[in-house]
């Protein structure tokens, strides 16, 4: 799927966008992988995001560990920046959307009527996740374990093994690199073309090396480390990633 203002890129990749998202095909189907972290099913007009861990910050205050309060209207200001470009007729969230159970009761006003305008916009879909599952009842949308979108089941988790057509979140991927004789290292999406693990989109959430054991057995062939750069996503071959 190569067009003009385009440039072929290697492995599962068909193309680098103008606007320096990839297109690569998974389980057959064109997705497109966003600078944001999310990704795009043009054809349905689905928007794609995994693991915002809204109220992180505030999670951890509440423990007594102080980190400024600026990750949720982050987060949410980058995917509302997603749905202006794209207007998209739905919003599927994969997991972990809220940090943990009171995520949502902790979030203010403000970010709550944040949410309710993002789902005047398009169907807002929750998918619970292993933070947030007793956490979503009140917020505008529906709740679902998982969504299928032809030939693709989105759902939080990886399902163990080898298996065509997943789509899931959960392990924060991030892949390191040497560049210029020192470290550099991003958070990716992860794919063989059969399945596609996406980063975390929340501004707090950590990141697993796409090296790690936790892994292992997922993809068909090494996959491709499809890492967030500041204006493009950059595909890394397997052998180019580094342990951290």
């Amino acid at each position: 799927m190569t067009v003009p203002g385009q440039r072929a890129a290697p492995g599962p990749a068909l193309a680098v966008s103008p606007c320096g998202a990839l297109w690569v095909r998974v389980n057959g189907r064109p997705v497109q992988l966003r600078v944001s972290g999310a990704m795009w099913l043009e054809a349905e007009r689905t928007l794609v995001a995994a693991d915002l861990h809204l109220e992180k910050g505030s999670s951890y205050a509440a423990r007594g560990q102080l980190l400024p309060p600026y990750d949720t209207p982050a987060t949410l200001a980058r995917l509302e920046a997603e749905v202006r470009t794209l207007s998209p007729r739905r919003i599927v969230l994969l997991g972990d959307s809220f940090h943990d159970a009171r995520g949502a009761d902790r979030m203010l006003p403000r970010d709550h009527a944040r949410i309710a305008a993002l789902a005047q916009v398009a169907e807002l879909v929750w998918i619970v996740g292993n933070h947030d599952a007793d956490g979503l009842d009140d917020l505008p949308g529906r709740r679902a374990a998982d969504w299928q979108a032809e030939g693709l089941v989105l759902r939080h988790e990886p399902t163990p093994g080898l298996a065509p057509g997943d789509v899931a979140g959960h392990l924060h991927p991030c892949a390191k690199v040497v560049a210029v004789r020192r470290g550099v290292r991003r958070r990716c999406f992860a794919t063989d073309g059969a399945r596609l693990i996406l980063p975390a989109f929340g501004a707090y959430a950590g990141g697993l090396n796409l090296l790690d054991a936790a892994y292992d057995g997922l993809f068909q062939s090494p996959p491709v480390a499809c890492a967030l750069g500041a204006d493009r996503v950059h595909p890394l071959p397997f052998a180019r990633l580094r342990p951290d």
